[in-house]
């Protein structure tokens, strides 16, 4: 059990070096500036060449890298290109807004995709069984960004129940102060009784936490019926019907409990793969999140917010995976 973890552990690492060493090297090979964009577009020779001493860029390319790899060390992912300010601070301002999608998202996923996948498996071959694999495959198949301008569409053009995007309604900013104290919204405006704001927030949640939700949720359902099959068919499951033990008992009790090992790893993996996939959400949505901040990183070539999101995630991916891991090597069949 040691050895595993040790293992993972290094090889996370060694992923982690992977990304750090492309993501740095990329950015200073690409044909632009960053001195040039530090002190902006009317700036003299003199001022260009200041600004390379400032940010090391007149220095050896290993310097440089190293020293990046020691101050990523101490949580200090450089400074934007474009605000001059520490690129750690900015994610941690746009980061909870994205951290409430993907928890809605999981909810989601998780509360239906398990009951489709345990009725599925239930009913195998009827009717019900074949709507759950279907809906499970179009939910993982169907490109995200469509999904959310079909919602947009239906729920905010035609049914006019829905907002269309952004965190809240323009009325709500105008007419209440906003709470921040945590930077998640939804906290914030729970604990200090601002129930307008949360009932507000929650409703512009819907149609962006859906269109995060499908991708997870069909995966949820489609391991749940397949590791499901699998538990119904052991000596156990045989010997507690004989029993004359109720079939939602032996079902919900027995043969889910022990099916949702595998269930568990993918809900771990899909949080690591909402987590990075949310940025073109969030552009469709106007979700002011980690999305909305890496568009305008991309826009203005501002190559050290890229490389923090880019780190970032390649480090929430990493440590999801590492949880996913660990869940597997509790399973005694695999310790065995």
């Amino acid at each position: 059990m040691r050895s595993f973890i040790l293992k993972r552990l290094g090889l996370g690492l060694l992923v982690l070096l992977g990304v750090i060493s492309v993501t740095f090297f990329i950015t200073r090979v690409i044909p632009s500036d960053p001195a040039a964009k530090w002190v902006g577009p009317r700036a003299t020779p003199q001022q260009i060449e200041a600004a390379r001493g400032e940010l090391g860029l007149d220095q050896p390319l290993y310097v440089q890298f190293g020293k990046y790899v020691v101050d990523l060390s101490q949580g200090d992912f450089g400074k934007s290109l474009r605000s001059h300010q520490p690129v750690a601070d900015e994610l941690k301002a746009y980061l909870p807004a994205t951290i409430e999608l993907v928890v809605l998202s999981t909810i989601i996923a998780v509360f239906l995709g398990i009951p489709l996948g345990v009725l599925s498996a239930k009913r195998k071959d009827q009717m019900v069984d074949h709507f759950s694999r279907i809906f499970s495959v179009g939910a993982v198949s169907l490109p995200t960004f469509w999904v959310g301008l079909f919602l947009q569409l239906l729920f905010y053009r035609y049914l006019e129940i829905l907002p269309l995007g952004d965190q809240l309604s323009t009325d709500i900013k105008l007419l209440y102060e906003i709470p921040n104290i945590t930077g998640f919204l939804l906290f914030d405006s729970l604990i200090t009784g601002n129930f307008v704001i949360l009932q507000d927030v929650l409703i512009h949640m819907i149609l962006p936490g859906i269109t995060i939700a499908l991708y997870p949720l069909g995966l949820v359902a489609r391991m749940t019926r397949s590791a499901l099959l699998e538990i119904l068919n052991e000596d156990y499951i045989s010997a507690a019907r004989s029993y004359g033990l109720p079939e939602r008992l032996v079902l919900w009790r027995y043969a889910l409990k022990n099916s949702l090992g595998p269930t568990v790893t993918v809900v771990t993996l899909s949080i690591g793969y909402t987590l990075v996939n949310t940025f073109l959400i969030e552009a469709i949505f106007s979700w002011p999140g980690i999305g909305s901040y890496i568009s305008s990183a991309v826009i203005s070539l501002d190559y050290p917010a890229i490389m923090g999101v880019t780190i970032f995630s390649a480090i929430a991916y990493v440590i999801l995976n590492l949880i996913a891991d660990f869940i597997i090597a509790l399973d005694p069949r695999v310790r065995t």
